[in-house]
């Protein structure tokens, strides 16, 4: 199984409520937490919604 590691870089504060919400799919609130994920598609391209606000730290395999 692979993971990928991700990183909130970003606040939520004034950003649009659908990027509040992708954040608490992710499992991100504060600032500087990271979160070990399954690396999928929707995983994939929740992190490529908000670009802005969380990073890629690292991808296991």
């Amino acid at each position: 199984m692979a993971t990928i590691v991700v990183k909130q870089i970003g606040s939520p504060i004034r950003r649009p409520a659908i990027q509040r919400e992708t954040l608490k799919g992710l499992g991100l609130n504060k600032m500087h937490r990271t979160r070990e994920l399954e690396d999928t598609p929707s995983i994939r391209g929740m992190v490529a919604k908000i670009p802005h606000l969380v990073t890629i730290i690292e991808e296991r395999s």
